[in-house]
């Protein structure tokens, strides 16, 4: 269905089709400033990797409060825990190299992405919410790819730019189709 089917969610797309809008935009650049300084791992390399996931506890807080009239806020709060708990995890695992970065980051692709899917699922009805559907299934299946490609010969973070930019692609698709269901209302 592309359609906005309720008031609730009539108020909801806007605010959403914005919010997908600037996460793809922070998802090109945070992924361009990895790519850039990523050549060894030193404190900038391990802020940008912690400021991921903080950005979408911010993302997931703004989302939640918009999403409080359609009752679909509680996978968000799952998500603000689970990203809260991986920027903690990161910050531990960047002293200890590349391989624990990304068993850490692995493991939040995987939860994160199931609770992707869920709210996305949740969400259908609005319009637009395939590509998140489709992006929380790839962050399961790159989780997994990252938390093994950690016990690879010279594992690099570069890797987890790519995931950042095809969710950012997730991202500004899902906002066009949001808007292209707003005006089929």
């Amino acid at each position: 269905m592309t359609t906005v089917d309720s008031p609730a969610a009539g108020g909801i797309a806007p605010a959403l089709r914005r919010l997908y809008f600037v996460r793809f935009a922070f998802a090109i650049v945070w992924a361009a400033l990895l790519v850039v300084t990523m050549s060894r791992l030193g404190p900038l390399g391990i802020a940008l990797v912690v400021l991921y996931p903080l950005f979408d506890v911010a993302a997931a807080v703004v989302d939640a409060r918009s999403s409080r009239a359609t009752g679909s806020a509680l996978g968000l709060y799952v998500n603000i825990a689970v990203s809260l708990l991986a920027a903690v995890g990161l910050a531990i695992a960047g002293a200890s190299g590349v391989p624990a970065i990304l068993r850490v980051w692995g493991v939040w692709a995987v939860v994160s992405g199931i609770v992707q899917l869920i709210v996305g699922v949740g969400r259908r009805k609005m319009g637009g919410q395939w590509p998140m559907i489709l992006s929380g299934g790839i962050s399961v299946l790159a989780g997994g790819s990252f938390f093994l490609g950690a016990a690879a010969p010279n594992p690099m973070l570069t890797n987890i730019a790519g995931y950042a930019v095809l969710g950012g692609v997730f991202f500004l698709v899902s906002a066009l189709r949001l808007g292209r269901a707003a005006k089929g209302n």
